[in-house]
């Protein structure tokens, strides 16, 4: 009677441990990492919060648990995929196929990827860990495609491994934004038919670019955040300490992201009290929107600061902007990588303004590679809108990739390899 009373109270355990699990991971996906407690997901597996921590001591190690059922299902399925394929065959769409078959897997990596980006994040060293165990999976993929000859012996596997990790990474979280306009496996499938080509490969017969360039150049235009106001009227002292509030915000987002820091964590680093922050900043919201506008003015100033006449050229020049950033405004990286996969979920405040930003930032990329192709420095065989989305999506991915290991990633050199292999000098 004994062991059968034990084992009763173990399967009893086991299957409460397993609902608590199956409710955070649903909670997760809905409502963010940060913006859910453990009294939500005690709540939602229908036990006490002391039950729960019977079970598990922290928020912290019941995401590690969702994210390692993942892990360990996506490992396994990667490994059928590889056997099943033929020799050389490249599996990566096949793979993200089954990815946006599983419930709830897109929405928790495309948020994770640069939110755990942050040194203090519970899932830092998980996610860090994942990539070295992709990364050598991928590189081997492709190894073995390059043998059979379905990438090109032009190709540098080692790097092409990391742009298209992240590429993928990118496509993920745009794809959260952006379900219309983004498909993930049709994406990768379009890459991986690219492979086969040399690198820089455009056609012998295509006729050599237009020496005079077809413009104008679309200018990109700063995402409009409701409640920003357009200017910075007030006192030399007053301006002062809003960009000193501004800056710290801007700081402790990317180290603890919007959901876990207070605007008291905020009013303390500044030096402040949290009513003097709040007459600057009327709420938590209104000093989110601030910092995202301080982010895209920042980035705006360095974008345009070129005097490039064909869209080619801008386009070629990308890498420049990428470089200044990492060396001078690596903050403006950071908040941004935790900021726009923690907004993943719809009732974040700041889920519209990256829907909008990618967007635009798409339709500004789409018209450069357009008029690059009309100039004739966009081989035919590109599509601008696919260039376009791809593009954005790479140097997002190259970005939470540097933030992982930043003396490994070279998030320039990236850019102006994949851009001199899309824009090819005649």
């Amino acid at each position: 009677m004994t062991t059968v009373a034990t084992g009763s109270r173990q399967a009893r355990a086991a299957e409460t441990r397993q609902r608590i699990v199956d409710a955070a991971r649903e909670l997760f996906i809905s409502n963010g990492y940060r913006s859910t407690s453990l009294r939500d997901i005690a709540g939602a597996a229908s036990v006490s919060h002391p039950g729960l921590l019977g079970h598990f001591a922290s928020k912290d190690d019941l995401l590690a648990e969702v994210v390692a059922g993942f892990e360990a299902d996506n490992e396994k399925d990667f490994d059928l995929i590889a056997a099943a394929s033929e020799p050389g065959g490249l599996i990566f769409a096949d793979v993200a196929r089954r990815n946006a078959r599983t419930p709830g897997y897109l929405e928790l990596f495309a948020a994770l990827t640069g939110e755990a980006s942050a040194l203090e994040h519970p899932a830092h060293e998980r996610m860090q860990a994942r990539y070295a165990r992709l990364r050598s999976l991928s590189s081997e993929v492709l190894e073995d495609a390059a043998l059979h000859g379905s990438v090109d012996s032009d190709r540098d596997v080692s790097a092409e491994t990391t742009r298209h990790m992240a590429g993928w990474d990118g496509l993920q979280l745009i794809s959260q934004y952006l379900p219309d306009r983004v498909d993930v496996v049709d994406m990768l499938e379009e890459r991986e038919s690219l492979w086969a080509m040399p690198f820089g490969w455009r056609d012998p017969d295509q006729p050599a670019p237009a020496p005079e360039s077809a413009g104008p150049l679309p200018a990109l235009d700063g995402t409009t955040v409701d409640g920003t106001p357009e200017s910075d009227p007030g006192y030399a002292v007053g301006r002062r300490r809003r960009a000193q509030i501004l800056a710290d915000a801007m700081r402790l987002f990317s180290r603890a992201g919007y959901g876990d820091t207070s605007l008291r964590d905020i009013a303390e680093a500044v030096g402040v009290s949290k009513s003097t922050l709040l007459h600057h900043y009327a709420s938590k919201e209104l000093l989110l929107s601030a910092v995202l506008s301080e982010r895209d003015r920042s980035i705006q100033e360095r974008t345009n600061a070129h005097g490039e006449e064909r869209a080619a050229d801008v386009l070629r020049a990308i890498h420049q902007g990428a470089l200044v950033n990492a060396l001078d405004e690596p903050g403006l990286i950071e908040v941004y990588a935790v900021l726009s996969c923690e907004a993943v979920p719809a009732g974040h405040p700041a889920h519209e303004y990256f829907t909008e930003r990618f967007r635009k930032v798409i339709d500004h990329f789409a018209e450069l590679f357009r008029l690059a192709q009309v100039d004739g420095d966009l081989p035919d065989h590109r599509d601008p809108e696919h260039e376009a989305v791809w593009l954005l999506a790479l140097w997002d991915g190259l970005q939470y990739q540097w933030l992982y290991d930043r003396d490994a990633v070279d998030v320039a050199a990236h850019l102006r390899a994949h851009i001199d292999d899309v824009l090819p000098r005649a």
